[in-house]
């Protein structure tokens, strides 16, 4: 793959962390509601955004020659993310359109947003595991946004959720 395609690369990632970003800000805002229209639209961003950034890792144009043991530690920080993502998403269900009680149960009981935390680890893996330069320092920019989908999301659960705040303490992240 060429610088160009490297870029096309850039430009997608980026556009679809500013999709999900415009879209948790209007979701706040209580401009647009949490629908099953809204979950397939953001789903298929996000699919979108974690394909384009694996193959953005993979052909990052600056490379830097870390030990195996780093890209070995990169790839298991992603595999871990996967497990976290995946073990929230079928402790919870379903996502945007979820309406119970809060959920401290499983993987709840110990981190309050592991399919974010999860998400984190597979933006720091995959430039650890390709060696990727621009990768790592666009990852900490997207870890950035990730933070503030978070933060919007724990004012939410505090109004919604009358523990809330105790649960907070009880957890991480």
């Amino acid at each position: 793959m060429n610088n160009r395609n490297f870029i096309l690369l850039v430009i997608v990632c980026v556009l679809t962390h500013i999709v999900r970003v415009v879209y948790e800000i209007l979701k706040h805002k209580k401009i647009i509601a949490a629908s099953k229209l809204s979950f397939v639209i953001i789903f298929t961003n996000m699919a979108v955004l974690w394909i384009s950034w694996f193959l953005l890792c993979s052909v990052d144009v600056y490379k830097i020659n870390l030990p195996a043991i780093v890209r070995y530690i990169g790839i298991a920080i992603t595999i871990s993310g996967a497990g976290l993502f995946f073990t929230a998403l079928f402790t919870i269900k379903t996502l945007e359109t979820y309406t119970g009680d809060l959920i401290t149960k499983g993987i709840y009981s110990k981190v309050r947003h592991p399919m974010y935390l999860g998400f984190i680890c597979w933006l720091l893996g995959g430039p650890l595991f390709f060696n990727g330069v621009i990768s790592f320092a666009l990852a900490v920019l997207f870890i950035a946004n990730v933070l503030f989908w978070r933060h919007l999301e724990e004012i939410e659960l505090e109004k919604r959720f009358a523990g809330y705040k105790e649960y907070k303490v009880k957890t991480v992240f």
